[in-house]
Order: C-alpha cells, then structure tokens, then sequence
C-alpha cells in the first residue's frame, strides 16, 4: 500500500485491473447517459458520454473548481470517445471540433498547429500548456457502497481531480502505460459526479510515454492525452480484480492444467468473508467449469485467491482446444468468469477470453555472423518463420474498431504472421481482435526516448518505480491474449536495474511468453542473447536480401547487415510510393509535382527530416536514384508512380522470400523478417505496405506475392527454384514449372518438377535451374528477360510468379554499405529495355456475386484478364482496380477493397482470375465496374455487373492509350 494522498484517499496498487467487465486498456463506448446500470459488477468507463477539453490558459479556476460538477464548460471543446471509449489527444480535440479541416491532407497540420523537427519537449502554443480533460458521470452510486478509480496511463503526466479534491499528481500519475488504482470512496455522490485529469505536455525524452520517433512527422503536441479510458468499479465490502488463468500444457497439448486467479480486496474495517466463483467456458457449445470456495481477508488488506487442479481437478482439460495462427489452425477461446459474493449477493464480476496455446523460443543455427545463434519461435511445438510488418496507430491516437478489422484483414490477405508493435501498446479491442484473427503479435518498448537510458546515472528511484508500473500494467494488460507471443527491448539492452525492475513486474503479473534483450544482436546476463537484428531502412536492391555471408565484424550488433540471415526484427528498402489514385487523395498539386520533378524535396508525408544518405528519410532520393539508374528516367507523374509501383513490388517480394528461402540453411539460418514498416497512422511516403485509405500500392502486392500458402520462388542468389508451404498441414502431388521469356514472348527455356511433397512451414530449395541469358557488363548492352513460376496441385495452378531480370546485375559495394541504412552500388541493373516493350492488349472481363467472410466483406468480383495480342507481347505489370462506375476519377477507385492477386504478367493468349472482396455500401449507390491498366497496354474498363440495389451508369469498355 502506498500512503495516503490526501484525507480519505488511498492509492491502493499500481495496477490497472485489466481483468474484469470492462478492460482498462479500452471500453466500448456507447453514447448513453453515464449510470452503471447494465454493468452493475465490473468496472466501467467513464467519459463515453463524452468530455469537456480546453488549455490551461483559457481556464483561470484551478482543480477545485473544475473538478465540481455543474462547472460552467459552455465554451469548452466538446469531445466524442473514441472506440476505445476514450477522449485521445488534445489536437483529436480541436479536429473534433472543426479547428483543422482534412487535417491529414497536404500539409495542413503543419498550417493549422506548426511544426516539429525533434523529439523532446512541446515547444508550440496552445500545446506548450497543460490541458484539462473533464467529464461528468453518473456510476450509480449510493451509500454503502466502495469506489475504486482506476487510471490506465496518461501520455503526458496529469493531476487527477474528483468532485472538487485532489485524488493524485503529476509526481504519481506519469507514464502512457503505468496503471494507477485509487480508493474515491469518500468523494463520490449519488447523481452526477465529475472527473478531471490537468494533463500536462508530454516530453518523450524525459517521460515513459509514447512518440512516433522518426515514422512521421511529430503531432505538435506530441500525443498529449489519454489514450485509455479511466474506469470506476463500484463494489460491496469485497471487491475483486486482476483476474486472469495460468495455463500450464503437456508437451504435446494433450492436456492443460489450469490455475485461476483473482485478487479479493476488503475495504471494510472488519475481516469480511465471502464466496469466490470462477467459471471456465470452453468454446462452442462446451460445458462450462465451475470451482467456488470461500474466503476470509482481514480488514483493509488484499488476498489472492487461487484455484488449482490440484484443488479442483476439473481445471485439468483432457484434449483441449488449441489455439493456432491462422495459418497453421483454428483460434478457438475460452472465457474466465469471476464473481465475489457475500450472502449469495454478487458485489464484482468479470469476464475476459483466453486462449490454449504454448509460445517458445530459442536460439538456432550459430555461424560467424551469428555466434549466439538466431531467434527462432515455435507455437505449439511448431517451429516458423515469422514474417510481418512494423505497426503504427493512428498519428492522433484516434481508435477505430472498424478500422482496425479491416487493417486486420489487409494483413492477413498479405499472408504475413503478424505484426511488430515497438512502444505502441494498444487499447484491448485490437488484441481482442488479433486473437479472433489468429495474428500474432510482437511487443515491445520504444527506442530512442526515454524507455531508453542514455545517461543512467541521472534516473532516479521515481523513474524505476513508473517502469516497474508500466510493465506491471502492460502484462496485465496483454498476458491473456494468444495473439501476444513476445515482450522485449529495442535498439538498446536494458539497464541493469531496468530489466531487474520490468523483469520482476512481468514476474509478478503471471506473464508466460519470452521476454527478449533487444531488437539488435544484444545480450543481458538474465535474459542472454537476444538473437535478433535491426536495418537497413533505406533503398537497397533485391538481391541485396539474398546475401547471407556479409557482415561487420567490428558491430557485434549486426545493424544494417541486411541479408536473410538472423532474426531481421525491423528492415526495408524505404519509401514506399502509393498508387495514383490514393496520391491524389493526400497530396496538393504542388507536392505532386515536387514528388517526380525534385528528389531531394522534403516531402511533408514522409517526415521531419531533410536531405537523404544516413539516417535521413525525409525525401525519396535514394529510391528515385535507384529508379532512375534500373528503369530509367521518367517524365511524369504518372510514368514515375508507375516505375515506383514496379521497383517496389520487386523489392518488397524479394526481402520476404530471401528470409524464406534461406530458412533451412543449417549454417546461417534464417527466422524471421519484420517489414519496416507495415502502415503508418496517417497518408505517407514512407515505410508502409498499405496507405492509411486502405490503398493497396505494388509493395503490399509484392509482399502478398511473397507469402502466398504455398509459393514457388527465384533465388537471386543462386538461380534456382524453391518451394514453400506455409499452410496448417503437410501437401502432396505438387509440381513446379519454371518457363524462361525474351521480351518478345519467346520461351528460351521451360522445365518442370515431378510430384512433390512439403511439409506444413517446409521450404524445398534448388528444385529447378532454370536457363537464363549469360551475365553481361557495361557497357555492354544489357538484355532484360522473364523468370515465370508456375504451381500446380491435382491438374490446377495454385501460385503464378514472374521475375523481370537483367542480364546485367545490380552489384553491392559492401565496403560503403556496411553499417549503412541504404546501399552503395557498384553497378545497378540495366531494366531500362523495358520501356521498349512492345505494345499489348488485354481482355477484361468481370461478374459480382455476394460474399460473406470474416473480413466484413459481404460482395465479391471476380475478374479475369487475358492477353489478347495478335503478335508476341508480354502484357507488363497488369492492375486491376474496383471503381464506382460514373464517379470522377480522383474518387472512383474502392481503396479498402481487398484483392487476392494484382499487379500481374501475362504472355498472348494467357489469362489469370483475380478476385476482389468488398462492402456493397462503399459503392455509394453506383455500380462497380474494373479498370486494368498495364506497363505497356491501354486502359482497360468493364462493368462489373450489378450490385445488390445498385444504381447508377456503368461505362463501355474502354481500351485505348493509358491513362
């Protein structure tokens, strides 16, 4: 216990009681009336009824006024929760309230708030000022009864008033996850009650809390708000809380032993005894576990009830349902009911879902690059490669439920395992959300702030204690969750009392998967090696991924070693250019122009930082470099997105089926790639597979590509075919053929596989050689020639994938590169013979149908293209868009519609199906019609047929010059 704050106040634990009704870490809202009437046993929200907002300088009363009910607010900003049922940031505030139209657009934000080149304090008026976050709630309360106060976190530090009083400050209430639980028993009234939080600037490089680092640019005042909901937990004489199942599974999941927990509190002045339930639910239509007894705490003391199988062998599931990644089974859950009850009246419940899985880590494969071995992790005995993205929420930390299912379900259509998340935990409808979807998820810790120490000797005993509270809050928070398979640090190890302090708070909160040191190859003495690697950032070629020998021997972190070798836990070629259609969508015409006339321009929506080479990402020089010396010089807007959609592809593909193909090296395997980065909470330019308008540029198609089930690549490295299954079970009668094309369609070589079996996660390299044109230097002429792939199961092809190369190769100067976040090149590959492909037509047909899935789509086209040219004729980089027929062109396209294949190749007389998945109401009452654009053919345009309650004209097919 800690002591008493003021008269009557008392902080009781530094927990957030994530485990009961209502979740910390984000409720629900629903825009009602404040009253704990449906919910009268577990903890709600306060605030979904919304809050009142405004700077400290525009409010001359101080917390005991403001705290009052009935304050005057007539002129504060009005502010709706969220779907986390929280009231976000100070500048979520003032878009709220119309201060900043499209806030997003442009550079609008920078107009309307200013602007921020560094990390640290806020330096900009109105933000430089603490705000006051205010809301008025009715709990239901009344005499007799037992109120508990729970902030989860506060990005920023924040004095926290109720009903006039001072319940705790800034030098408690610090830190985005550090959770806080205070008695307001004696400040609460029956009726309206009020809660107000003076919320003061966040300083990331002083504060435990949240930024962007350098992802984006920096919101001006730098995420100051609450980010998660304040709860309050009404209760009777005992109150419970901190619920959660401590599983323990037999090796070959064949049981699982389950220990229940729930913390009792008496807050009476007697010793209270009462009667503790919990229920285990197993999924479907299972019979649920009940296990009761009773418990006596003494007066104004805590006990942790605990229920083992020991005590009640029904905790002891015989054949329990597993819980899987998507890719390899099912994510069924189970549900842990509490209840604390006296005289058989129930005075706090709880519920929360869990899953039945077991996450293990270790290290594999030590070579000279790797002398501790590579981080490689298993669900359920299952070993895997672990590829997915780096994920970033929304840049004004505004949740959306909706949003996130279907960024959800864009990340599962790429086929990747799940997401990092570095320093951005999130509200627990997006874990909830995970664990539905089978996705894993990477936590971790911030770099580059102060989650890391660069001066240790200045921390003080306050500073141990808010990490311990974080970590504490953070386990509690995420421990029950399946999807969750790791904790750790980023670019730096943790100090020595850091990690003894984070170490025994995730200790004590019963957290059951790996902790990891670092995101770079760095050790502690308690957790040892972490296995893992960081870069590089910035373009490198796609062959670049394929070397797995080249390292600095002088940075035994391995930063920007690239290759697949390792556990890569962050890394990319850069920039990422989105597709016309979303760029027009973001940008002005001005910074449209400045993206294909000037490289060096600082683009608003890549970041704060000017100038390229280094650690700048500011402008896409280096990409443009790139694209310019491989495909040649473009001379417009659109010629430029569309040799950036194809550099991208390329490269994207590349990096995740290097880290595939060399996963069965004995000698230097490896484990796992995290995409620098997925998304990103706004428009950008920068590290993302997919625009925050859900647009799908060629990057998140190269990516999708990569991942496919079961895939067929072209090894740069060595020139042969793999094979990878990256299904649930073991497949058969699988045949690859691999056809070499010129540029005028001609087969130079064509050879096929005999059957073929893999394992689930099974990888077979070397399959095939095909025959390629000789390597060629400058400034001999360079010959651009076609790798295309091709699997089949019974009879059907199930994986198409061609590769454009060129006889002469993209070199690396390794010398220059090393440590480097971009490459130097010796030599670039010459694909500028491209450009003179000759022309193609394409068919184009479509039909729409209804559909149901998970995804939330409940419309489905169908599309297949075909290559009509009369002569031989590649038909190059062929995109298919759904568009609302009779739109305008900059607000036609369906951005959020889902495809299962784009951006394809194919040679006369070939044709491919794609479909595509979407919501009927994102048509907006027009019909859909599709649009295939390719390298080198004319637009094509087709209705799709009718939609259910459709309307609106649907154009003729259109073939002619490309738009």
């Amino acid at each position: 216990m800690r002591k008493p704050l003021i008269a009557g106040i008392t902080a009781l634990i530094l927990v957030p009681g994530v485990a009961t009704a209502v979740s910390t870490a984000g409720a629900a809202p629903v825009q009602q009336p404040e009253t704990a009437t449906g919910r009268p046993h577990g903890q709600s929200a306060i605030g979904l009824g919304g809050w009142q907002v405004l700077t400290t300088a525009q409010v001359k009363d101080d917390g005991a006024a403001v705290s009052k009910p009935g304050y005057a607010t007539g002129s504060w900003l009005k502010v709706k929760p969220d779907d986390a049922g929280a009231p976000g940031t100070e500048i979520n505030a003032l878009v709220q309230n119309s201060k900043c139209a499209n806030v997003y657009y442009s550079d609008n934000m920078r107009k309307c708030f200013g602007y921020v080149t560094q990390l640290g304090p806020v330096a900009t008026k109105p933000f430089s000022d603490p705000w006051w976050f205010r809301t008025d709630f009715d709990p239901g309360f009344r005499q007799g009864k037992n109120a508990k106060l729970t902030i989860p976190g506060i990005v920023g530090e924040g004095d926290v008033w109720v009903n006039g009083t001072l319940v705790a400050g800034k030098d408690v209430v610090s830190g985005a996850y550090a959770g806080h639980v205070f008695d307001v028993t004696k400040l609460l009234r029956p009726g309206k009650n009020t809660l107000a939080v003076k919320v003061y600037p966040n300083n990331p490089n002083t504060m435990y809390t949240l930024d962007q680092a350098d992802w984006a640019q920096i919101a001006p005042d730098n995420n100051t708000g609450l980010q998660y909901p304040p709860t309050l937990q009404l209760s009777d004489a005992l109150s419970g809380d901190n619920a959660h199942v401590v599983q323990d599974n037999a090796a070959d999941l064949s049981t699982s032993s389950l220990t229940a927990k729930l913390d009792v509190t008496n807050d009476a002045d007697s010793a209270q005894t009462g009667d503790v339930t919990a229920t285990v639910t197993p999924p479907g239509q299972g019979t649920p576990i009940i296990v009761k007894q009773s418990v006596t705490v003494p007066a104004h003391s805590k006990q942790t009830v605990t229920f083992t199988p020991a005590k009640f062998p029904q905790l002891k599931i015989a054949k329990p349902q597993v819980w899987w990644p998507y890719s390899m089974g099912a994510q069924p859950l189970y549900t842990l009911g509490t209840e604390v009850a006296q005289g058989g009246v129930v005075s706090t419940s709880s519920s929360e879902t869990f899953g039945i899985r077991t996450v293990s880590s270790k290290l594999v494969g030590k070579s000279a690059a790797l002398p501790d071995g590579a981080r490689l992790f298993s669900v359920n005995g299952k070993d895997f490669v672990f590829r997915g993205g780096g994920f970033a929420p929304d840049l004004l930390l505004r949740y959306d439920k909706a949003d996130i299912a279907h960024q959800l379900a864009l990340i599962k259509n790429m086929g990747l395992s799940g997401v990092r998340l570095e320093g951005h935990d999130m509200p627990a409808d997006f874990y909830d959300q995970a664990d539905r979807a089978g996705l894993l998820v990477l936590g971790g810790f911030l770099c580059c702030d102060a989650w890391q120490p660069e001066k240790p000797e200045k921390l003080t005993d306050r500073d141990y204690r808010i990490m311990h509270d974080s970590a504490y809050s953070i386990a509690q928070r995420e421990r029950s969750h399946p999807s969750v398979i790791v904790y750790g640090w980023s670019d730096n190890a943790p100090i020595p009392r850091q990690e003894t302090e984070t170490l025994s708070a995730f200790k004590a909160a019963d957290w059951n998967v790996p902790l990891i040191a670092s995101a770079e190859y760095k050790s502690t003495k308690t957790l040892g090696p972490s296995g893992e690697k960081e870069g590089p950032y910035d373009w490198v070629p796609p062959s670049y991924w394929y070397d797995s020998s080249t390292f600095d021997k002088t940075d035994p972190s391995r930063t920007n070693a690239g290759g697949a070798w390792g556990f890569a836990s962050e890394q990319s070629a850069g920039h990422t250019v989105p597709t016309l259609d979303s760029i027009r969508r973001f940008m002005s015409p001005a910074e449209q122009a400045k993206l294909w006339q000037d490289p060096a321009y600082n683009q608003y929506h890549a970041n704060f930082e000017s100038g390229h080479g280094g650690y700048k990402f500011g402008t896409l020089y280096t990409l443009d470099d790139s694209i310019s010396h491989r495909y040649g010089k473009w001379d417009s807007l659109e010629s430029y997105v569309e040799s950036a959609q194809i550099a991208n592809y390329e490269n994207t593909r590349s990096q995740f089926e290097a880290f595939l193909a060399h996963s069965k090296d004995k000698q230097n395997p490896s484990t796992g790639v995290v995409y620098w980065q997925l998304n990103k909470g706004w428009p950008t330019l920068l590290w993302s597979l997919y625009n925050n308008d859900g647009d799908q540029p060629g990057a998140y198609f190269g990516a999708q590509k990569a991942n496919k089930p079961l895939h067929a690549l072209y090894a740069y490295d060595t020139g042969t075919v793999a094979l990878d299954n990256l299904g649930a079970s073991r497949l058969d009668g699988i045949s690859v053929q691999a056809k070499v094309y010129d540029p005028a369609g001609k087969v130079l070589d064509d050879q096929s596989t005999g059957a073929v079996s893999l394992d689930s996660q099974g990888v077979a390299t070397g399959l095939l050689k095909p025959k390629v044109p000789a390597e060629t230097k400058a400034p001999a002429k360079a010959q651009v020639y076609f790798v295309e792939l091709q699997v089949r199961r019974g009879g059907k092809v199930v994986d198409r994938n061609v590769y454009w190369m060129s006889t002469q190769k993209d070199v690396v100067n390794w010398a220059k590169t090393l440590q480097q976040p971009q490459a130097t090149m010796s030599q670039y590959a010459d694909l500028t013979a491209l450009r003179d492909l000759p022309k193609a037509q394409v068919g184009v047909t479509a039909s729409t149908s209804p559909a149901n899935g998970p995804d939330g789509a409940d419309t489905q086209t169908t599309v297949t293209v075909t290559n009509t040219s009369p002569t031989p004729a590649a038909a190059f980089f062929l995109r298919a868009d759904l568009r609302r027929g009779g739109a305008a062109d900059a607000d036609s396209q369906l951005a959020a519609a889902t495809w299962d294949d784009n951006d394809i190749t194919l040679w006369p007389g070939e044709s491919q199906t794609l479909t595509v998945r979407y919501r009927a109401a994102d048509l907006r009452g027009a019909s859909p019609v599709i649009s295939v654009d390719g390298f080198n053919t004319g637009r094509v345009v087709v209705p799709a047929g009718p939609h259910r309650g459709g309307h609106g004209t649907v154009p003729p097919v259109i073939e002619g010059t490309r738009e």
